[in-house]
């Protein structure tokens, strides 16, 4: 048998079927990262990306980019259990034709904003391949009172997202802002219960969210935000690449949330000027109900959690 024929997860189930932990290992393989322990107050957060040559980011695109995506696709998983971002060590593959000048702009986008994020480059690893590569493994903490998972949704549930979606092909794939400021910014003023980056797409991104908390969901068209340059409604529920976060609250939380502003985008005081803005787009069912997309003139249908996979 193919891997194409198992795919991407049907392959990562396979795997991680065989695998033992102790326990020191909070949360293993099936969320942004993995949790372990660390201390009394804290759990410390592991999580690596590949990004490949032909498959993330094309031959042309520009090399400082390519370094800075390299780095904050991890970021935004630090971010979606709301952890602090800590250190990180990079592994390049690098074609034997690559030039030097290529090989410092790449680091240069990577470098500048691990100065951003406050993260420590401390090590790494070379090989030539016949492709581009760069994978960065990353290390973060995250307060035990303040981690959120993707298994916690609640019947009821308001969800949310912290930014518009869609047109990654445009670019923004390369460009986008990890949120951890905003993760932060929500685990410290609100009861989060359940959090996922937003990497292969609205509608799958929910399926794990769905999946793990054993609940289903309605969102509603007409309130997905999405960029300029999103073609379709399509484009924002399967593309994938926006990284903005997907959360859900209660609905307690969820009011205060929003209690500042009678239309959506969200912001409550007291967030830093640079967080993004947040955006409710429906709530969490019982199991049962499956997941529904209701458009804008009420109709209700049933969608698929389907989105990008690599097989």
């Amino acid at each position: 048998m193919q891997i194409k024929t198992l795919g991407e997860f049907g392959l990562i189930k396979r795997l991680t079927r065989q695998l033992e932990n102790d326990s020191s290992v909070i949360k293993g393989p099936g969320d942004d990262c993995a949790v372990v322990k660390f201390n009394r107050h804290y759990y410390q957060l592991l999580t690596c990306d590949m990004i490949v040559e032909g498959v993330d980011f094309k031959p042309h695109d520009k090399p400082s980019l390519v370094g800075r995506k390299a780095l904050a696709v991890s970021l935004s998983d630090i971010a979606a259990c709301a952890g602090i971002p800590k250190y990180a060590v990079v592994a390049l593959g690098l074609p034997k034709h690559t030039r030097v000048e290529t090989v410092d702009e790449i680091c240069r986008g990577m470098f500048r904003l691990a100065r951003e994020f406050k993260v420590n480059i401390v090590g790494g690893d070379i090989s030539r391949s016949l492709r581009l590569t760069i994978d960065v493994s990353m290390t973060g903490l995250v307060e035990k009172k303040y981690l959120v998972l993707r298994n916690g949704a609640s019947v009821g549930d308001f969800i949310f997202v912290s930014g518009a979606l869609g047109g990654s092909i445009s670019g923004k794939h390369l460009t986008f802002i990890p949120r951890v400021k905003e993760a932060r910014f929500l685990a410290e003023n609100f009861k989060i219960n359940s959090m996922i980056d937003i990497s292969d797409g609205l509608a799958q991104d929910l399926g794990h969210i769905l999946e793990q908390s054993c609940a289903g969901a309605v969102i509603y068209a007409d309130l997905i935000p999405r960029v300029h340059a999103s073609v379709s409604l399509e484009d924002a529920l399967y593309s994938g690449e926006d990284f903005e976060l997907l959360f859900t609250m209660p609905r307690k939380e969820a009011i205060k949330l929003m209690a500042n502003k009678n239309t959506p985008p969200y912001r409550m005081g007291g967030c830093p000027a640079s967080c993004g803005v947040f955006h409710a787009i429906g709530h969490i069912t019982d199991k049962k109900s499956g997941l529904r997309l209701i458009d804008r003139n009420c109709r209700e249908r049933v969608i698929i959690p389907r989105g990008y996979k690599h097989f």
